[in-house]
């Protein structure tokens, strides 16, 4: 099955929504699982790695949620392909860097994805739009519970599940959600509330997860523990972390709108005018700028445009997919050329930011509307 006919569109994945979608992009649950009496994937050789992958993937291809789904083996899919997987976030950047003897299997409204092989013989997880961490733990819950009638997993009655890292034993739960957090970051409150995460036992890492930086001002925020707390009370514990950040950002975009109005428009003005007039752009500059774009839309200061063609670019501006397009190696300066060029024609039907004289985003209002 071609991967490109299987992924759904950018414009369909830009339209999924969910609860809290303004602040909080996607929510994501990740399970790590190994089998009895097979080395874990960075031990064992290649006969191994191929032995277990052959046990695995047509366990998990008979669920029920993978029916229709898409499986390949890794050293099947191209650089191309795996590089989008890692841009749509259904794969790991260390899954993308696999070959023969891992795999992948992904159901197909994409919301599950099981990585073969990964650093533990099974990743898997569950997606969803917006602020739902809760839904996507019980979809997850359930496939795994399935999926333990099928194989026999490594697992101790005093440590849990075992894992090839010992930061994911016992439960092997990672929950996670990626949030959009202009107004922490332009108000310089990003830092506390980092910190104040972290003193709970969470982490915040960047766009793609540990060692990326955040893009956009996307922040990942997820558990850190994994060992001496059940599954629900770190879901219960993630959820009531997010509500605090979730207000801690209304309340920066507000106080931001009624003390600083000038310069969110004064940012929001210049990352329109970039985007809409540049004829070369990087790709780390489109995710800043696009930020500001999604924020100026959030806040009424573009009436007539919806929100989910700044998602769409997002997706659309990351180099893998605009490689896709070519059927030539494109250079990083090619790339930013043909970035700018969709950005510019992308951006024709969008007006310029609109505000009233005093500051205040005018919703429903544009430059026609003045006397």
């Amino acid at each position: 099955m071609n991967l490109d006919d299987f992924l759904v569109s950018a414009a369909d994945s830009a339209h999924r929504k969910g609860p809290n979608d303004r602040i909080v992009m996607s929510s994501r649950v990740r399970l790590a699982r190994n089998i009895k009496d097979g080395a874990f994937p960075g031990w064992a050789k290649k006969p191994e790695r191929v032995r277990v992958l052959e046990v695995i993937r047509p366990a998990v291809e008979s669920l029920p949620e993978m029916k229709g789904a898409f499986s390949e083996t890794m050293d099947n899919l191209s650089a191309l392909d795996k590089q989008i997987l890692v841009e749509r976030h259904l794969v790991s950047r260390e899954h993308a860097a696999k070959s023969a003897g891992s795999g992948l299997v992904i159901n197909t409204d994409e919301t599950l994805s099981v990585m073969i092989n990964e650093e533990d013989h099974l990743r898997i997880q569950a997606l969803r739009p917006g602020l739902q961490i809760r839904q996507a733990w019980q979809a997850i819950d359930r496939l795994d519970s399935e999926l333990e009638r099928k194989l026999t997993y490594a697992f101790s009655n005093e440590l849990g599940y075992l894992t090839a890292c010992p930061t994911n034993l016992g439960t092997g739960i990672r929950v996670s959600a990626m949030l959009h957090l202009p107004g922490l970051v332009l108000g310089e409150q990003i830092n506390p509330i980092i910190q104040s995460v972290n003193k709970l036992g969470l982490a915040v890492r960047g766009l793609y997860g540990e060692g990326t930086e955040a893009l956009g001002n996307v922040f990942q925020v997820s558990n850190q523990m994994t060992l001496g707390e059940a599954e629900t009370s770190i879901v219960e514990r993630l959820e009531k972390v997010l509500a605090q950040i979730i207000e801690h950002e209304e309340n920066a975009r507000a106080s931001l709108l009624e003390k600083k109005p000038k310069m969110i428009y004064n940012h929001i003005g210049r990352a329109y005018g970039i985007l809409a007039n540049s004829h070369s752009i990087s790709s780390k500059e489109t995710m800043n700028l696009l930020s500001l774009l999604r924020l100026g839309v959030e806040v009424g200061l573009f009436p007539k445009t919806d929100g989910s063609l700044v998602d769409e670019l997002f997706i659309l501006t990351q180099p893998a997919h605009l490689q896709k397009n070519h059927s030539e190696k494109l250079s990083a300066e090619e790339r930013d050329l043909l970035r700018a060029d969709m950005l510019r024609e992308r951006l024709k039907p969008v007006s310029r930011p609109v505000a009233k004289p005093g500051g205040s985003a005018a919703p429903g209002m544009d430059k026609s509307d003045k006397s």
